[in-house]
């Protein structure tokens, strides 16, 4: 079954996954595999699960020895890659046009038919415990798992996609074996490929070599509900002796992705406290008056539930001040529409990012995988650019007066001493 939206085509294959392809006029080809599993599937007791298998697919599958996928992806100029995080796990390759029908049926290969020899497993447990390693002397990572702890005591977003030591250390080939069982199916991926090839011949490689994947459905996925959001001012601190310089971070617990319309606006409304050096706070606290020497705005946007957070890097005296005054603009947001030149200026941010995130057929398979695997909405990937620009001035207040508390959020002051 075949859809098509735009220039895109929309496969909808035999054994479940879902192909999307796109010809570009741009010298190369990108194909990405998307699942829909990432460490908040994990359990604790294999945590770190995803991320360890990540490193395993490239280690050959039972048609693939050891190195002869990477061998055959570099011989070509070509390059992969892959990626973990809590939602999703991403791979991809980019290769010239003439070797992606030769290529392509080789990364499918690797993914969904990875081997896990017990010699790679013990081998590559060592790196990902250096992995961690370094994570832990890393204070930044360090911030972001306590600041993740606060923010989810119960959801498993609390936890790190490395995982812990203690769990890695104690993994066995046959639980990450079934755990690619379990996963890696093709109900479970979305297949997008984008480059300078005929969008049927692109998708008929891929059919070809999905034609070999039985068809599997994945576990249901776990219900979780949000966590409460906060009802009091939460005070939290840290000392980390390799902290060059105090951090001051403001966090709320806001919707996710299965609320897009709302994460959408606080991410618009990130952009006008935090986005570029025109934006509120920095120019009031760097560039005005001097209290930090930076200051960013996110909202961190998951399956589940996001965060607002708003980081600061500050000397440490300054700390009550910058927090008032962080608080004050919030109030402001929420008494007062922001003005036309700060939502223009907001949407001509977002239309050119829109178009620079275009540039490269990597890019835009990345984007149409994202948007169909995790957020679940492949039409946002097309039009974001006009869901920014239907956003109104009133639905950015009503939404920083429901979600941006200035009496309830967590405060977490990380200082070198």
């Amino acid at each position: 079954m075949t859809d098509n939206t735009d220039n895109l085509e929309i496969h909808h294959l035999p054994n479940g996954s879902r192909l999307i392809v796109e010809q570009v006029p741009l010298s190369a080809v990108s194909l990405n595999l998307w699942f829909g599993v990432g460490s908040a599937l994990e359990s604790d007791d294999i945590n770190g699960m995803a991320h360890f298998l990540e490193h395993m697919v490239f280690k050959g599958s039972n048609k693939l020895k050891l190195g002869e996928f990477e061998r055959a992806i570099e011989s070509c100029g070509g390059n992969t890659n892959a990626a973990t995080s809590q939602d999703f796990t991403n791979y991809f390759i980019t290769v010239a046009p003439e070797n992606f029908h030769r290529l392509a049926p080789l990364q499918l290969d690797v993914v969904m038919d990875t081997a896990i020899p017990e010699p790679e497993f013990q081998r590559e447990r060592l790196v990902v415990l250096e992995e961690i390693r370094r994570s832990n002397d890393n204070p930044d990572q360090r911030i972001y798992r306590w600041v993740s702890q606060i923010a989810y005591p119960h959801l498993p977003y609390r936890r790190c996609v490395l995982g812990p030591s203690a769990v890695i250390e104690n993994l066995q080939p046959e639980q990450m074996r079934q755990f690619h069982r379990s996963w890696y199916v093709p109900a479970n991926m979305t297949i997008t490929c984008v480059g300078n090839l005929p969008a049927g011949d692109m998708a008929a490689v891929i059919q070809d070599a999905c034609a070999q994947i039985p068809s599997r459905s994945a576990p249901p996925l776990p219900h979780y509900s949000p966590e409460p959001e906060f009802t009091a001012r939460e005070e939290h601190t840290m000392v980390d002796d390799r902290l060059q310089q105090a951090r001051l971070i403001l966090l709320w617990r806001v919707p996710g992705l299965d609320n897009f319309r709302d994460s959408l606006r606080l991410t618009v409304l990130s952009r006008v406290l935090g986005g570029g050096l025109t934006s509120r706070l920095v120019q009031d606290l760097r560039e005005t008056r001097r209290l930090v020497d930076s200051i960013s705005v996110s909202n961190w946007a998951q399956r589940w539930q996001g965060i607002f957070q708003v980081s600061a890097k500050l000397p440490i005296d300054h700390v009550p001040v910058v927090e008032t005054a962080i608080c004050e603009h919030l109030q402001r947001l929420q008494q007062e529409l922001i003005t036309e030149s700060e939502i223009t200026r907001i949407r001509a941010q977002v239309a050119s990012q829109f178009v620079f995130g275009y540039e490269s057929p990597r890019d835009r398979a990345r984007i149409y995988g994202y948007y169909d695997r995790v957020v679940g909405n492949l039409s946002v990937s097309r039009t974001y650019p006009e869901l920014v620009n239907a956003i109104t001035r009133e639905e950015l207040q009503s939404c920083a007066q429901n979600f941006l508390s200035t009496q309830a959020y967590a405060r977490l002051v990380a200082s070198p001493h």
